[in-house]
């Protein structure tokens, strides 16, 4: 075998490995923390005065993970195809 196909043989499984326990902590947990407030929910104002909700995450502290969004996208779209 060439390294070309022993490289190959180790990625797949582990891409594989990868993407599965992903799809299992977006079942587990479908929200993750706001990467710009960083879960508090609130942020600075730029002159450092006041504080302000979090626009990203509407104060909540709290974001849809990419994985699960992608999710609600593949199914929204199979349920508007088979209505």
């Amino acid at each position: 075998m060439d390294s070309l196909a022993i490289a190959a043989s180790l990625l797949c499984p582990a891409a594989t490995l990868v993407t599965l326990g992903y799809a299992a902590v977006c079942t587990a947990s479908p929200f993750g923390r706001c990467r710009r407030c960083r879960g508090l929910g609130r942020t600075v104002s730029r002159s450092g005065r006041r504080v302000l909700l979090c626009r990203h995450c509407d104060g909540a502290g709290i974001r849809i993970r990419t994985g699960r969004h992608l999710f609600h996208l593949a199914a929204r779209i199979h349920r508007d195809g088979t209505h």
